[in-house]
């Protein structure tokens, strides 16, 4: 049973959402910011590490969907460290089918908020937007 606030007769929404967050020590948050790091040394240095092969092995497909769900932001011009976060969260997407959706554009907008610029949260969770609404359309994504 959820736990109600003393004058409420129903559950409280913040309650609810507090039991489904996850929190900065999650291994799988962490190893998501792992993956986002070593993608952003990725893009100085042509260097991959082993957490982020399969992602770079298929770049060009990942680079073409951000690109085309921001035409107007070619990938030379964003922040290498957005770039990064859109890589890591288009592979989840398109290529990760026991991921939820809204959880790879959720861990994304968060890592924008701590790793990237203050117009960061919003374009991630903008291109993201495009492309999930894109491979949807397509039967990329369920």
């Amino acid at each position: 049973m959820q736990e109600l606030w003393p004058d409420q007769k129903i559950p409280h929404p913040l309650r609810q959402l507090q039991t489904v967050m996850k929190t900065v020590s999650d291994p799988r948050h962490k190893a998501r910011i792992k993956k986002v790091q070593s993608l952003f040394a990725y893009s100085f240095k042509d260097t991959s590490h082993s957490d982020i092969k399969e992602i770079v092995d298929k770049l060009p497909q990942i680079d073409a969907e951000i690109s085309a769900a921001a035409p107007e932001w070619p990938l030379s011009k964003i922040n290498k460290i957005d770039v990064a976060i859109l890589r890591v969260a288009t592979f989840e997407l398109l290529f990760s089918s026991d991921l939820p959706p809204k959880v790879a554009i959720d861990e994304a907008v968060e890592i924008a908020k701590t790793y990237g610029g203050e117009s960061s949260p919003s374009f991630v969770n903008g291109v993201l937007g495009s492309i999930l609404k894109t491979s949807f359309a397509k039967g990329q994504v369920s």
